[in-house]
């Protein structure tokens, strides 16, 4: 009994002095409340902060638009030629790679391209319309 009174009596204070110690920080490190603050402050910061928007190499966008006006300077040519041989083919696929060139142009500009099915001229309008809106032109 004697032996618990005196490690009660010796060893408590010098936990409670322990306790109250870790409470100042050292020179070489920061206090724990600055620490977890931190942390929790970065974990909200990552929460409310939004990706950048990833920059349009303006090369590429550029290409884009020189290849759109060529496929539709094409697509015009055929359309007038009526001496074409299997102009209705060449046609379909000149159109086909203007919608892919369009899908890509829309990629890079941000705009939405919906579900739709191969070669819809009410598609093709909306992304032109979408895309000279932000300023393209071919």
């Amino acid at each position: 009994m004697a032996w618990l009174m005196l490690g009660i009596v010796f060893i408590t204070p010098a936990l409670v002095f322990k306790g109250f110690c870790l409470l100042f920080p050292t020179a070489d490190e920061p206090p724990r409340w600055r620490i977890k603050l931190a942390r929790r402050l970065d974990r909200l910061a990552s929460r409310l902060r939004r990706e950048p928007a990833a920059e349009t190499d303006p090369f590429t966008a550029l290409r884009v638009q020189e290849r759109l006006g060529a496929v539709a300077d094409h697509v015009r040519s055929l359309e007038i030629d009526v001496h074409t041989f299997a102009r209705a083919e060449r046609i379909i696929a000149s159109q086909l790679a203007y919608d892919q060139l369009l899908a890509e142009a829309c990629q890079l500009a941000g705009v939405e391209v919906e579900q739709h099915p191969t070669g819809d001229p009410a598609e093709r309008f909306r992304e032109e319309v979408e895309l000279a809106s932000r300023g393209w032109t071919w």
